[in-house]
């Protein structure tokens, strides 16, 4: 039997999900440009944070993907 409350069910889990990867990748890239400054790896740190949102964000998928771009034209 079809149970009424799954499609809500699965719109919640996905805004649970998003709301999640949105405040990991947050969190990441905000100590990655913190460590711009302070000692650490912070472009590796920055980058991270820009992959971990582009799981689910386009934007940062779209930004990560030029700033790759650029680094391999500069390599050949």
């Amino acid at each position: 039997m079809i149970d009424p409350a799954e499609p809500r069910r699965q719109q919640s889990s996905g805004l649970i999900r998003k709301t999640g990867v949105a405040v990991a990748g947050g969190a990441v890239t905000a100590a990655g440009i913190v460590m711009l400054v302070a000692p650490g790896p912070g472009i590796i740190t920055v980058a991270v944070g820009l992959g971990i949102l582009g799981t689910e964000f386009k934007a940062p998928r779209r930004f990560l993907n030029r700033i790759k771009d650029r680094v391999s034209e500069l390599g050949t």
